[in-house]
């Protein structure tokens, strides 16, 4: 039994089991034999059947310009390209945050030191965001007018709840600091993706929000690179912090900047709605869907 015990702890045990999880997941006992009964008697398929001939190079070039067509269509919007250019901007700095808060606050309190609260302040961060991320769905607020300077005041707020992390050298200021952090991303993300969604075509969902997230992931990649990395500058993790509360700080004046200008600068909403593309193009789709289903 202890044998056995000692077994399980080692990296063998692990090994073995993502070995037999490996080999369980690829086997495909059926594969011979599928091809066969599918072309037999009792089903009567042909072989063009099951494997249908690749598409000719012309219909791949259709789809991908149809994509291409519809990316740009999409993000001509300027509201959206607003909204989804915080998104990427934002998320790669919540995920380095996130990623590296542990070390600041073993940094800030040793844990050798302190009875440490991590996991109950991820729990609790997480509890006040969604909260804060369902209560803003009763909001009146107008966000097509106000959101921009909403984006810049909250991230000026987050970028300030970093610097309160890093200066204060104090584990509950910390852990309150992140608490603030996370809960602001979280409702502002919502709100980012239900103004990027209101003015979309449900089909183009997966095509702007994963663009979003490739931006927010290389962008994310480059600065682990440059900042993290030993092989970058590979700063203490006191400078990381300054570093991300400083880039949410740029975050926050531009978008407020922008905000601020095109609040006062609005144009009637006629004038806007003729100007945003993808609104037209959603309005093109939703008649032509009700022509096809008049008899």
């Amino acid at each position: 039994m202890e044998t056995l015990k000692h077994w399980m702890r080692d990296w063998k045990y692990p090994t073995v089991l993502l070995c037999i999880y490996g080999f369980f997941s690829t086997v495909k006992p059926l594969e011979p034999f599928l091809i066969p009964f599918l072309t037999g008697p009792d089903k009567n398929l042909t072989i063009e059947q099951v494997y249908p001939k690749p598409t000719k190079i012309s219909g791949c070039c259709d789809v991908l310009l149809r994509l291409w067509r519809d990316f740009l269509q999409c993000f001509s919007s300027r509201t959206l390209l607003v909204w989804s250019a915080w998104w990427a901007l934002a998320t790669c700095g919540y995920n380095q945050t996130v990623n590296y808060v542990q070390s600041l606050w073993d940094y800030v309190e040793p844990s050798s030191n302190f009875t440490v609260y991590n996991g109950g302040v991820e729990a609790l961060s997480n509890l006040i965001g969604a909260a804060a991320a369902y209560g803003i769905g009763f909001s009146s607020a107008d966000w097509s007018r106000w959101g921009e300077v909403a984006l810049g005041a909250l991230s000026a707020l987050e970028g300030g709840a970093l610097f309160a992390m890093v200066f204060s050298a104090n584990i509950w200021v910390c852990y309150c600091g992140y608490i603030i952090f996370k809960s602001l991303y979280m409702l502002l993300i919502t709100i980012a993706m239900f103004q990027i969604a209101a003015g979309l075509n449900m089909e183009r969902y997966a095509l702007v929000f994963g663009a979003n997230t490739f931006c927010a992931l290389v962008l994310q990649t480059i600065i682990t690179s440059v900042v993290v990395d030993s092989s970058g500058l590979g700063v203490d993790i006191v400078t990381q912090f300054t570093v991300y509360g400083t880039y949410f700080s740029i975050i926050a004046l531009i978008f407020f900047l922008s905000g601020l200008y095109t609040t006062m600068c609005r144009k009637p909403e006629m004038e806007t709605q003729r100007e945003n593309p993808e609104e037209m193009f959603k309005a093109e789709d939703d008649a032509q869907i009700i022509i096809g289903t008049k008899f």
